[in-house]
């Protein structure tokens, strides 16, 4: 799947983590994704699993992998 853009300058991507399960989980997993460079926005919802992530580039989803582990969740890949 390819990233979209909502504004000039920014790029949204979706990703799917497991192992989410309350509103601590959502926001240990978008502490650690937003301290990524570049990183402007992250929504994590662990009913659905999805977190989305405004960024000023494309993310390196390894990058973004390591952070959700950093946060002891797993990314799963695209949403």
């Amino acid at each position: 799947m390819s990233a979209q853009t909502d504004t000039p300058g920014s790029v949204t991507a979706v990703y799917q983590v497991s192992g989410m399960s309350c509103g601590h989980c959502e926001g240990s997993v978008s502490g650690e994704i937003s301290q990524l460079p570049g990183v402007s926005s992250v929504k994590a919802v662990a009913s659905t699993g999805e977190v989305t992530v405004v960024s000023s580039a494309p993310l390196d989803e390894e990058a973004v992998r390591a952070a959700v582990d950093e946060a002891g969740f797993e990314l799963t890949g695209r949403a």
